[in-house]
């Protein structure tokens, strides 16, 4: 099942989704939004497998599904943490800044809690107030989970996962250095996410979901032009279920709440930095480890980040090359 919400007020309205993503079907009579969706799961997707599978048989009243028409699955979400999850992309920053990094990060999540009030549609432009902060696209996968209770084990945390989906978590990357040193974590540097234009069910993955991982190649595009088409089932070093129970250790999280995966990253076959696709590597999901493997190797970056006028595009295919989620594609603007 692929859900969606169309632009509507501030939550969307709800559709689903056909397999192809050609059309929908409006679901607002079993639930108005996702939300609402996600807060009566267990009655209320039954109603929406069987639109679900209505639409795919052409048996019901459907619409042409316009991905710019879509705000993010959830417009707005009670939490959004975003948890590094592919070590190898840490390990790269703190190297490229001689920093060393502790062991604790191979076997204890890192975690920040997100901007969750308001999120950009996955075709909205991105709004730039000033060049100078750095703007930098991070390609992840996401899940959408239902009620986790506190001290959940890492399978139970796996079985509450409802919905998978894809992200552009912007950064503003320049700015990052001082809200760290400030000991408090990040604010102004994280400003509004996209989601991709739908969010879908694991049952739709199949074997493509499995141990906790999307198992699919993830597609990012500068301006056109290839920048990453890395493995997201490879290097993750923590997979959904062990991040979900890291962030309810202390607390349960509600239905609706978004766990990403942090910027999907991954190693060559010989354990050196990936190489750009242009080199024959798989590229990166965000201009931040470009920058830091060009200083590793030549001493400074040579990449500069986002400008207005940059288009990011991030998708993952199924193996028709068509994009399961849909597609992220975002204009830097100046605001």
């Amino acid at each position: 099942m692929k859900l969606a919400s169309l632009k509507h007020g501030r939550d969307g309205k709800l559709v689903v989704v056909s397999n192809d993503l050609a059309w929908y079907a409006d679901a607002s009579a079993i639930a108005p939004t996702l939300q609402a969706a996600m807060d009566d799961w267990d009655r209320v997707s039954v109603d929406l497998r069987n639109l679900a599978t209505d639409l795919d048989h052409e048996v019901i009243p459907r619409e042409r599904f316009h991905e710019h028409d879509a705000a993010s699955p959830l417009p707005r979400a009670y939490q959004w943490a975003d948890g590094p999850a592919y070590v190898n992309h840490v390990a790269l920053v703190r190297q490229a800044r001689g920093a060393e990094m502790p062991e604790s990060f191979w076997h204890d999540p890192l975690m920040y809690q997100g901007g969750s009030d308001g999120f950009l549609g996955p075709r909205d432009d991105i709004p730039l107030k000033d060049e100078s902060w750095g703007c930098d696209m991070e390609a992840e996968v996401v899940v959408v989970t239902g009620d986790v209770p506190m001290g959940v084990s890492r399978e139970d945390a796996l079985a509450s996962v409802r919905l998978v989906g894809l992200t552009n978590d912007v950064s503003l990357r320049n700015l990052i250095p001082g809200e760290l040193a400030k000991g408090f974590g990040f604010f102004q540097s994280k400003p509004a996410s996209a989601f991709s234009p739908v969010f879908v069910t694991p049952d739709v993955l199949g074997d493509w979901w499995r141990d906790g991982k999307l198992h699919r190649k993830l597609h990012v595009d500068l301006n056109g032009q290839p920048f990453g088409r890395a493995e997201a089932g490879e290097d993750m070093t923590f997979d959904f279920g062990t991040l979900i129970a890291h962030a309810a250790k202390s607390r349960s999280l509600g239905a609706g709440t978004i766990i990403g995966s942090g910027t999907v990253s991954n190693r060559d076959a010989d354990g050196v930095p990936g190489k750009p696709i242009a080199q024959g590597g798989v590229g990166y999901s965000c201009l931040a480890e470009l920058r830091t493997v060009e200083t590793i190797l030549g001493g400074k970056p040579e990449t500069n980040f986002l400008k207005a006028g940059d288009t990011v595009r991030i998708w993952a295919e199924d193996d028709r090359h068509h994009p399961i989620f849909g597609t992220i594609e975002q204009t830097v603007v100046a605001a």
